[in-house]
């Protein structure tokens, strides 16, 4: 499309030259707070209904955050832009009405509200007569409005919840007054927008697009768009983003009908198959299976798992009940037990990599690895005597070294199948359900050739890797369809069987339901009700388990619904090739490459696509159903840095001399950015802005949660060819850095004075600034120091080389880091500090605020190149970190680098013997004693005591306390 006539005229290319929004100011902070709130909504958000296995999908409303600010213009009135951008995202306070999603607590009103607030909703607390949810409402917003970011969205809808109508409808005369534009949709403004910039409907570009979150909410909002990604997976969720929950609700509507027909088939089918039903008409619901070993010490049989209990909310387990004729375990399923016996039942008989159970009152022990009979190789690989399962294998074989064992049954009972949550019960497995499945295992061995010939199941081997060696390593599964019972088999093979017939869709709902169904499902004792298999992928990885659960086909079946729908009505295109293939021109590129990405997709994904690959819906049928793992960028060596390079400079090929580029990156270190500099060097693009958008999740799964944050770096392609020296772009970087900080500073106090809350920046933010403003003056040049710097981004670097851009950038960092001079410390005394105790006041003055989040404790970490800030820190959980107090301190910590011989640690000691009743001038002496040059350093060691007396103030009464003491005995101390 390369023009289009909106309903009101607008001036093709006024905004051509006009620098973007985010190029000059972004809120931020509150996009993290929104972020945040999106992925803490895990399976409710609008693209997890098509498959939750894709991890790495970026929130959909940082994707518009990023697309409205490379549209909307930036002007000198910067509270006036912000107003507009606001507005357009649903963060201004004149729409927490719409979002209301709950009201003001008493608790809210006390620590939030007015006086005349406090008594308003007293009045309305204490009223006998009902009062208007108009009148309760209004006063919930008034509050609301008055609490931080973060509070305040925690009571509000997440933006993707909401109809646009309600939410923007009211203020586009406030914005169309601001823009010059004369539009009443968001569409029609997109759409306006790109006219005056591009001179047509903006086109935006991810040719890396994954879960297709940034294609999807790109034509979401009004936007022409070209996606593609190397992986067949990525592109087929990119395609059902688009065109299943972005379909026209006519369309989806014959979607959902094919779906029953689906779902209606193949439940006939396996009732008649009879599999999953006893005699008397229960219904399966979940099956529990562990493997089985011979114990090389004893010669029994032994159930393998690291935990007998099945579900703690119902108080079932499992009970090995021996057979000592047969040398062999009977499995007894008991619910409704004892506290002791459940505990008791917590211990299986896999514990620390050790088979373990007890005989005649003897306990054996043997490794799992000699059970194995794991052994190295002439080459030094890991290999072991596992027999290696052919492809036409289901099930083990009688002499294999492990075999499977359906241990229990939860079964749903048949008076109340019809209902909406059937009664169901776990119970031991019986002969007639052992016989069931023998019938199953001869049902699958007759058909699976002619299954695996026709492609409703895979006959791919296994390519081993990083993450799928698993399988292969510790149960000698060599193909994909080993990973799954016969149970399993059979369903997926129904269901293949209809889809091809039926629903051309379907593809998506067959990969979503094998992350709900294998060997490798997790069986969970505390998920659900009753406990429950977790997905295949909820660990990011490909993981083999002693025991596991599976769905049977009641729950998957249910599994086929009905799509979330947000009709798309603009041009899509999805392709599947790599970043470097692109071959039309995009005016934005918005990607999230996969820099350092621990997430293997390449390998995992054919998990799928073993089952995808053959005769896909039309389509499909253009892709290539090959991981294709040589063609992928990854790691962050020599290849990924070309690969990164060619991607980057075909997408600056393709895009207008106006156009913009946003990348996504997980933020490491300078090197980092250096890296990322060399690259933006050789596409021919130069850095313009960089934000840091900072989310933080915690999960059981990983010791201590983990952080995770993004930066969003806004490029323009490189224009002409100047030259620069060294010391000539360090003053440069100097004054670019200290410029940008300041000003974003200044603009922070002017906006609190015109009422604003909290701070339009914090520290995260002026950090990336300043590397941004480096990247900014380095990228500008093509040649530095008579080196072409595109020629220089090619050359591999030998191990721990130090290069020009490396030392550029940690100067930056140093520069940024001495305009942080946290309020109101004395600059002079910040720039006598190290860096530790630098980063100790720092964090002190960021726990005055809500931003407690491990992530700015790292980042400064790093910054202030404190190697090891852990012995500073009190609490390092995710979203609950701080400093240690200086009663938490104690009498250690006096070894830490550039900490314990510090000023800064001579003051805490102080203050926790001040707490501990210790005479004035005793701590005095002391003082004078830790402090060489004591007499030239009292004032400063004041100023530090007045600082802390104020940063804790309202953090830890206490301290300050102790802090004012302290002040108190300085300035009054008798001299000569």
């Amino acid at each position: 499309m390369d023009a289009v006539t909106p309903k009101t005229a607008v001036t093709p290319f006024v905004l051509k030259d006009a620098p973007s929004l985010i190029q000059k100011v972004w809120p931020a902070q509150k996009i993290s707070v929104e972020t945040f709130k999106e992925r803490d909504a895990k399976q409710a958000q609008t693209l997890t209904s098509l498959g939750s296995y894709w991890k790495g999908r970026k929130p959909l409303i940082l994707a518009r955050a990023c697309i409205l600010a490379s549209l909307l213009p930036a002007s000198d009135d910067v509270a006036g832009d912000l107003e507009i951008f606001d507005l357009l995202m649903g963060m201004h306070d004149d729409q927490i009405g719409a979002r209301l999603k709950v009201g003001v607590t008493a608790a809210d009103v006390e620590k939030f509200g007015s006086e005349s607030q406090k008594q308003a909703f007293a009045r309305m607390q204490d009223s006998e007569r009902p009062v208007a949810r108009t009148d309760r409402d209004a006063l919930s917003c008034e509050i609301i409005s008055q609490m931080p970011y973060q509070d305040r969205v925690e009571r509000l809808y997440r933006l993707e919840e909401l109809p646009e109508d309600p939410l923007l409808g009211p203020y586009f005369a406030r914005i169309n007054a601001k823009l010059g534009t004369s539009a009443t949709t968001l569409t029609e403004l997109i759409e306006q927008l790109g006219i005056m910039r591009f001179g047509r409907r903006p086109r935006v570009a991810d040719t890396f697009a994954g879960g297709g979150s940034i294609p999807f909410e790109a034509a979401r909002i009004g936007c022409d768009v070209f996606a593609s990604d190397l992986n067949p997976v990525a592109a087929m969720l990119t395609w059902g983003a688009l065109n299943v929950v972005g379909a026209t609700p006519a369309h989806l509507k014959s979607i959902e009908k094919s779906q029953k027909i689906v779902a209606d088939l193949v439940e006939n089918d396996l009732k008649d198959l009879g599999f999953e039903y006893d005699e008397t008409g229960n219904r399966v619901k979940t099956l529990l299976y562990c493997l089985e070993t011979r114990c090389p010490q004893t010669g029994w049989m032994v159930p393998m798992a690291p935990t007998w209990v099945i579900s703690k909310s119902w108080k079932t387990i499992a009970v090995l009940v021996p057979d000592a004729k047969s040398k062999r375990y009977e499995i007894e399923i008991r619910s409704g037990v004892s506290d002791s016996e459940l505990k008791a039942a917590e211990k299986g008989t896999i514990q620390k990599g050790n088979l373990v159970h007890t005989v005649a009152g003897e306990t054996y022990s043997t490794s799992i690895k000699a059970i194995r009979g794991d052994f190295k190789d002439a080459a030094g690989v890991s290999r072991n005597r596992l027999r290696q399962w052919e492809v036409s294998d289901v099930v083990p074989r009688p002499d294999d070294i492990l075999q499977e064992r359906l241990i229990a049954i939860q079964w749903m009972d048949k008076e109340t199948l019809q209902s909406a949550r059937p009664r169901s019960f776990f119970a031991s497995v019986t002969e007639a359900d052992r016989a069931r499945e023998r019938k199953a295992i001869e049902f699958v061995e007759g058909n699976l050739a002619h299954w695996q010939d026709v492609g409703l199941v895979p006959d791919m081997p296994i390519e081993t890797g990083k993450e799928n060696e698993g399988p292969i390593r510790t149960n000698g599964w060599t193909h994909w369809h080993h990973l799954f019972s016969p149970l399993q088999l059979i369903f997926f093979a129904t269901l293949s069987r209809h889809v091809r017939r039926h629903l051309p869709t379907g593809w998506l709902d067959i990969a979503r339901l094998l992350d709900r169904s294998s060997k490798v499902n997790r069986w969970s004792s505390s998920n659900g009700s009753s406990g429950q298999p977790t997905n295949v992928f909820d660990t990011q990885a490909l993981n083999t388990f002693f025991n596991y659960g599976a769905y049977a086909s009641y729950n998957l079946i249910k599994l086929i619904t009905k799509p979330k729908n947000h009709p798309i009505g603009t041009d899509c295109e999805v392709g599947n090739q790599p970043a470097a293939a692109i071959s039309v021109e995009n005016d934005i590129y918005v990607t999230d490459p996969p820099y350092a990405d621990s997430v293997r997709y390449e390998e995992i994904t054919e998990f799928f696509i073993a089952w995808l690959r053959k005769k896909p819906p039309a389509m499909f049928e253009n892709f290539i159903w090959d991981s294709r793992r040589a063609l992928a960028i990854k790691g962050d060596g020599e290849e990924f840095k070309k690969g990164m390079i060619d991607a980057y400079k075909a997408m600056a090929d393709h895009m207008p001399a106006n156009g913009l580029q946003i990348v996504m990156f997980t933020h490491q270190s300078a090197s980092v950015w250096a890296d990322m500099a060399l690259i933006f060097w050789g596409a021919g693009l130069q850095v313009v802005a960089a934000w840091y958008i900072a989310t933080e999740v915690s999960s059981e799964l990983k010791k201590g949660g983990y952080v995770q944050g993004t930066v969003i770096l806004v490029l323009r392609k490189r224009i002409g060819a100047e030259h620069a020296y060294k010391d000539e772009i360090v003053q440069e970087v100097k004054s670019e850095v200290s410029d940008q900080i300041d000003t974003m500073s200044g603009l922070n106090q002017d906006l609190v004075g015109h009422g604003r809350i909290e701070n339009l920046f914090e520290d995260a933010d002026l950090q990336m600034a300043g590397y941004a403003a480096a990247l900014r003056v380095l990228t500008r040049y093509s040649v530095i120091d008579g080196i072409d710097m595109t020629k220089e981004s090619l050359r591999p670097r030998r191990i721990g080389e130090k290069s020009l851009v490396g030392e550029v950038i940690e100067f930056a960092v140093q520069v940024a880091n001495e305009h942080m001079v946290p309020d109101p410390m004395d600059p002079k005394l910040w720039g006598g500090l190290s860096g530790a105790e630098r980063f100790y006041f720092k964090m002190m003055d960021v726990e005055t605020t809500t931003l407690r989040k491990l992530d700015n404790y790292q980042n400064f970490a790093k910054a202030f190149r404190v190697g090891d800030y852990a012995g500073l820190m009190g609490s390092v959980e995710p979203n609950k970190a701080r400093l240690k107090l200086a009663r938490e301190f104690k009498k250690n910590s006096f070894e830490i680098p550039d900490f314990g011989p510090s000023a800064t640690r001579a003051v805490l000691y102080a203050l926790f013997e001040i707490g501990n009743d210790v005479e004035g001038d005793e701590v005095l002496a002391h003082l004078r004693d830790m402090v060489p040059g004591y007499m030239s350093k009292r004032d400063d060691l004041a100023a530090m005591a007045e600082y802390i007396v104020k940063k804790r103030e309202k953090v830890d009464e206490t301290e300050s306390r102790a802090a004012r003491i302290l002040h108190g005995l300085i300035r009054n101390e008798r001299l000569g």
